[in-house]
């Protein structure tokens, strides 16, 4: 059996103590999930086990034998690889040069492009992915990328797997696939820490738990042994679990109707209609058209044919612009690189959609931006401690929110939510949940889509089902049981 372990690691950055004296161990052949909120030190630690962080004191120990990184290429070399959340492959090449990147065969001085696309292929073909090597990232989805990281670093046989948020862009089926290639690494005496806000999936894959927080070490435990309210009651300790209100009213009034819309190979004849202050879910699989046809209603994307009506006036050839004049608003699935500005201020990034509200000519009027700025810090209750800061310094959930924030401060009637959980924690995901209702109660309606299925039966009034890019059945969340509903977005029937 092979182990990896830490024997009171410290890492100390000014003014904050990330980890404290943290002892813990991972053995082969099995899944550690390491748990923790944002700021609870889960990533420090992966980082310091990955080589891209140095320990303050402590040492990090891989089979009786004390290790010390100098950078990340040292603790590959020593077998431990790290797949990230945010995807590091390079669009403009193809499956199979990310896949061997720095390593292809030659023929000579020349690349053996044909055995590359061979071996690319092959180890697709094991891992049960269906993405043709020769396919360029740049046309991937995210959870089809996200694949291909996995892949790639299952490629290099690692001692040491670790997984940062492997499923956040997943689609049931894709994570069926995944679990399948981990239980085989697991046979193959590699040792797997996996991180994961998804909680409800912890039980299918992971055998123990390790939870973070606040830089100290809470506990490990045999996964079978914890209960969701136990698990809760680590990371956070007392988190209040909500439920949809009861008395959120839903107005009888039409704000927007799409009729027959269409868009080749992506989504075919989708009709529906939404009510003032109404939350619908929309759900399906990774595949389904759930993001282009949020993407083609908000006009970010051209569609074929069809119509759509904002409070009774049909848009005619819907541009961003023209759907923000008409109310709407769009929160997109990847929000590192559609939904921020990643270089700019916290301040520049809740402003700039509503800088037509806050301009006067050329100019910006500084009072309206603060005010704007503040109400939204205040409301949203983003953790904050100066506006002017980069907002690529913000943990995963108040990134969210400021990208909630930015579109809310365009006064929207209707706000389009593309996976707005994705890659954040259980109590940052409540504060989400508690936004879209406050805005409800506001007589703002709200679309929603989530791989996490369970959240739409958590927060929605209605659920719409989208198979194949075909609306399949609508149900109320009360109808439902969670996996009735995945069996639905999969093709299948509600017992």
């Amino acid at each position: 059996m092979s182990v990896l372990e830490t024997s009171k690691i410290s890492k100390v950055y000014p003014g904050t103590v990330a980890l404290d004296q943290v002892s813990v161990s991972f053995e082969s052949g099995k899944v550690h999930a390491l748990l923790g909120k944002n700021g609870s030190g889960k990533s420090t630690l992966l980082k310091i086990f990955s080589g891209a962080v140095e320990p303050t004191q402590g040492e990090v120990i891989l089979d009786g034998v004390s290790l010390k990184f100098r950078d990340p290429r040292d603790a590959f070399a020593k077998g431990i690889v790290t797949v990230y959340q945010e995807l590091s492959l390079v669009p403009g090449l193809t499956v199979a040069e990310n896949i061997f990147l720095g390593r292809m065969p030659m023929k000579g001085m020349i690349v053996d492009w044909k055995k590359t696309y061979e071996m690319a292929n092959d180890i697709l073909k094991e891992y049960n992915v269906d993405i043709p090597a020769e396919e360029t990232v740049h046309n991937l989805s995210v959870g089809q990328a996200q694949m291909i990281e996995i892949v790639k670093a299952m490629s290099y046989n690692p001692k040491v797997l670790q997984l940062d948020e492997p499923t956040s862009a997943l689609a049931k089926n894709e994570i069926e696939s995944l679990f399948k290639m981990i239980r085989e690494l697991k046979k193959k005496n590699v040792i797997i820490a996996y991180v994961s806000h998804r909680l409800h999936e912890l039980w299918e894959i992971a055998d123990t738990c390790t939870v973070l927080r606040e830089g100290h070490l809470i506990g490990k435990a045999p996964m079978q042994e914890l209960t969701r309210k136990d698990l809760i009651g680590m990371m956070f300790g007392d988190v209040e679990i909500r439920t949809r209100p009861a008395n959120l009213t839903i107005s009888s009034e039409v704000v927007l109707e799409v009729k027959g819309l269409t868009r080749k190979h992506k989504f075919q004849d989708v009709s529906f209609q939404l009510r003032k202050g109404e939350i619908l879910g929309i759900a399906g699989m990774l595949g389904s058209g759930r993001t282009e046809l949020l993407k083609s209603i908000f006009g970010a994307d051209s569609f074929d044919s069809g119509q759509i009506y904002c409070n009774g006036q049909q848009i005619q050839s819907p541009t961003p612009e023209k759907m923000k004049k008409a109310g709407l608003a769009y929160t997109p699935e990847d929000r590192k690189h559609e939904g921020l500005i990643q270089i700019a201020s916290i301040k520049d990034n809740l402003c700039v959609a509503s800088l037509d509200l806050i301009a006067k000519g050329l100019f910006i009027r500084k009072q309206d931006e603060d005010e704007v700025v503040q109400r939204q810090v205040s409301d949203l209750q983003i953790k904050v401690a100066d506006v002017n800061h980069q907002v690529s310094s913000l943990s995963g959930g108040n990134q969210q929110k400021v990208v909630v924030g930015n579109w809310l401060n365009t006064n929207p009637s209707i706000m389009i939510f593309d996976e707005p959980t994705r890659g954040i924690d259980v109590n940052a995901k409540q504060q989400i949940f508690q936004i879209i209702w406050e805005q409800s109660r506001k007589g703002i309606s709200s679309i929603m889509v989530s791989s996490e299925l369970e959240e739409l039966l958590e927060v929605c009034h209605r659920i719409l089902i989208l198979k194949d890019g075909k609306i399949s059945g609508e149900y109320a969340p009360e109808q439902l049981k969670i996996d009735e509903l995945y069996a639905l977005s999969m093709g299948g029937e509600a017992s």
